[in-house]
């Protein structure tokens, strides 16, 4: 499992630095062999093409990605609509950065069934526009298993380059089996309740009642054990974890109860439930279920920047 540094060009712009320091101290002795020195240094910057170059003088970033990304958001959110700030900052980055972003329109509080044809639709209509052989999916939280059962059921590995999970609840969600075990919530009134709470998102097919047991981990021993990786898509998790309940005073409570029962968590969802598939990375920095995707800032770090070292690294792969 590796850990992601917080600023990814750090290392790379400090080398720069130095060895045009090296440079400029000897061509001022007169030795002028080392222009030579630099010349060959920065034909192999621009030969590393998925290394990030600098185009502008506000230090604008190109990465040049082979397929689209697509957002795929999860509970208790929506990417519809023109003010939408689901993922904070990161989409705006992702542009400016030369790459195309798009968002899987899923509903806040659909089941894998329903979310999964929409993403689905949403994602053939991306290959149509950007005229691409496939996508490049990062889907935070549920989103994930939406994405995971989206690539199963349509044999999508032709068309889904890769699968980047951020903080998704693969092995289940202890709030969910609290929410889930309650008597309340199989009652006609809860029921009720849960289906009108859904419907203020602008759903099409809000089913809460349904999603809260697919997110129990008794379903997702069953989810993981049907829904099967497909070998053509690359698969990563990536997650973070509150180093105190104060980092996010939203989530202190269920950091607490979470805690209890599993061990560190973000808030909503347990490290040991967010690990999954043979490609785990720990963002560090005490970081919330919120803040990794930038919806709430975290001071001393750029969230943003974390998403191009995530993308920056795909394109490394050939995606």
């Amino acid at each position: 499992m590796k850990n992601f540094n917080h600023e990814p060009h750090e290392h790379h712009e400090l080398l720069v630095h130095s060895l045009s320091l090296f440079v400029l101290v000897r061509v001022v002795r007169g030795k002028f062999f080392f222009r030579k020195i630099l010349l060959i240094f920065i034909i192999v910057l621009f030969l590393f093409s998925c290394k990030t170059i600098k185009t502008t003088e506000d230090v604008k970033k190109y990465i040049p990605l082979k397929y689209p990304v697509v957002l795929v958001h999860g509970v208790n959110a929506n990417d519809r609509g023109k003010n939408n700030k689901t993922w904070g900052r990161i989409p705006e980055e992702f542009e400016r950065n030369g790459i195309k972003v798009f968002f899987g329109n899923t509903d806040a509080w659909g089941d894998y069934e329903s979310n999964a044809e929409i993403l689905h639709n949403s994602i053939e209509n991306i290959l149509r526009e950007t005229n691409s052989e496939k996508v490049n999916i990062i889907a935070h939280s549920k989103g994930g298993l939406d994405s995971r059962y989206c690539i199963w059921k349509y044999n999508y590995g032709d068309k889904v380059a890769s699968l980047t999970t951020i903080s998704t609840p693969h092995h289940g969600s202890e709030l969910a089996d609290m929410v889930y075990n309650k008597e309340i919530t199989h009652s006609k009134m809860g029921k009720k309740a849960l289906m009108t709470y859904g419907k203020l998102y602008g759903d099409t097919n809000p089913d809460l009642y349904n999603v809260e047991y697919q997110l129990t981990t008794e379903y997702m021993k069953k989810f993981n054990e049907e829904v099967s990786i497909d070998e053509r898509v690359y698969y990563q998790s990536i997650y973070a974890v509150m180093e105190s309940p104060y980092d996010d005073l939203m989530l202190y409570n269920t950091n607490r109860y979470i805690k209890k029962i599993s061990g560190d968590n973000d808030g909503v969802v347990s490290e040991y439930s967010a690990k999954w598939s043979d490609n785990i990375t720990k963002i560090e920095g005490g970081i919330s279920h919120r803040e990794i995707i930038d919806q709430k800032k975290k001071k001393g770090i750029n969230m943003p920047a974390v998403y191009l070292k995530i993308v920056n690294d795909l394109c490394e792969k050939g995606f």
